[in-house]
């Protein structure tokens, strides 16, 4: 399993609230979610973001509550991938369950610019950054979560 992409870069404990905001958490349209997916903090990740870009952010990536809502709205706005320090818990599991491929990796989250051009090799784990030619190694995904991640989400990889 693989990823490419070009890099949206974030700081420290960007909340599911500014992931995707409240006001917008009474439709289940995914689409919509994705519509204002990180627009309290960025006015133009919506604009910007094509299908396969990567997301990058340093420590307690999706804090807050334990929505869903912020995952989804983050695939579906075309995100491959979220590379961070370090995941609030909830979000973690959260993003498994959804599908949404996650990856920690300190050095990467801190290194990584926005605007550069990243690949992800999830099978070994090394993320390259193209850009720049320097290669990161984060713990790759066991076989069953690359399953559940490759099948769409949890439910999915159960159905068969």
């Amino acid at each position: 399993m693989k990823a490419h992409g070009m890099v949206h870069k974030y700081g420290d404990n960007v909340d599911t609230d500014v992931i995707i905001p409240a006001r917008y958490l009474n439709t289940s349209s995914h689409a919509e979610l994705a519509s204002h997916c990180m627009e309290d903090i960025d006015k133009e990740f919506v604009k910007n973001v094509k299908p396969g870009d990567i997301m990058v952010a340093e420590k307690n990536f999706g804090c807050g509550s334990s929505r869903e809502h912020a995952p989804i709205a983050i695939k579906a706005s075309g995100i491959s991938c979220v590379i961070a320090s370090t995941f609030a818990r909830i979000f973690y599991r959260n993003a498994i369950n959804i599908g949404l491929a996650i990856l920690e990796c300190d050095e990467a989250a801190k290194e990584i610019k926005a605007g550069d051009e990243v690949d992800v090799d999830f099978d070994s784990g090394v993320i390259t950054d193209v850009t720049t030619g320097k290669t990161y190694q984060a713990e790759p995904f066991p076989p069953f979560i690359q399953n559940i991640i490759q099948k769409g989400g949890l439910l999915n990889s159960i159905r068969g």
